[in-house]
């Protein structure tokens, strides 16, 4: 019997230590949303009404947001009298939140220009000052003007070494994203002669056919984006390359070589 009355009063103990967090972390919840030094209330009773009323009669109250009535118990007005903690201020919790963040702000999105309600909070919290109406117009923008993490093939960087041996005084840009609004793996202005190495990714669906529709459909929207600039668009295949050989990358190199000595004879 002793030991059952121990072990209750320790339980007890607990889980009025318990409660005592809970209230504790609510008084410091209410806190952090009152924003304003001083606590105010809208009441909408007279204190004639207050006086007759019992401690489980409901008064109105007027939110401080939205300007719709609700209702408390007096015991509760009593407790906020007393001690100021906030609580009765709003009609809602969501109401609570908009005063303390502020009204929404309507912008553009920046790539597709649709019109978008952002919170001052956020406006803060962007690190460029742009605004985006969904994580698809963000991606889109960070990947056009992308400064670093760009991902090459090892082929990419070989042939890149080997143009500027062969061609010093030619102007050849290398992953570029501002020509067409999209990556372009080999472009030279003076020819308007941009190269695409496109590798088994661009053909069959390693990371599934939703991946692949999606490569496909970009490698649609750079050929139409070069035809409209009037930009020759050569397309190299190098798929059967498995892995990276000199050897093997020779073929590729001397597709795009031939085709700049064509256009250096022209000139």
């Amino acid at each position: 019997m002793h030991e059952n009355r121990v072990f209750t009063q320790r339980k007890n103990r607990v889980l009025l230590q318990h409660a005592g967090n809970l209230w504790r972390w609510w008084d410091l919840k209410i806190k952090n949303y009152d924003i304003y030094n001083k606590i105010i209330m809208i009441p909408l009773y007279t204190d004639k009404n207050f006086n007759l009323a019992k401690p489980t009669d409901k008064l109105p109250f007027k939110c401080e947001y939205c300007g719709k009535i609700f209702y408390t118990l007096k015991k509760y007005i009593i407790y906020e009298l007393k001690n100021k903690r906030g609580r009765i201020r709003f009609c809602s919790y969501s109401c609570c939140i908009k005063l303390r963040v502020g009204e929404p702000i309507l912008k553009k999105c920046l790539i597709c220009e649709k019109q978008i309600q952002i919170q001052p909070s956020q406006l803060k919290k962007s690190k460029s000052g742009n605004n985006f109406c969904s994580k698809s117009c963000a991606a889109i923008y960070n990947n056009n003007h992308k400064t670093h993490g760009i991902r090459r093939s090892k082929l990419e960087i070989w042939i890149e070494e080997k143009l500027t041996v062969l061609y010093p005084n030619l102007k050849i840009i290398y992953n570029n994203k501002e020509i067409i609004n999209s990556e372009l793996d080999i472009y030279i202005p003076s020819f308007k002669l941009a190269f695409e190495l496109n590798g088994i990714f661009h053909y069959e669906p390693i990371f599934g056919a939703d991946k692949l529709d999606k490569i496909q459909n970009n490698d649609e929207i750079k050929f139409q984006a070069c035809l409209e600039k009037k930009i020759e668009f050569v397309l190299i295949d190098v798929s059967s390359q498995k892995y990276f050989k000199e050897k093997t990358s020779e073929k590729f190199l001397n597709i795009i070589t031939n085709l700049i000595n064509k256009k250096q004879q022209i000139i």
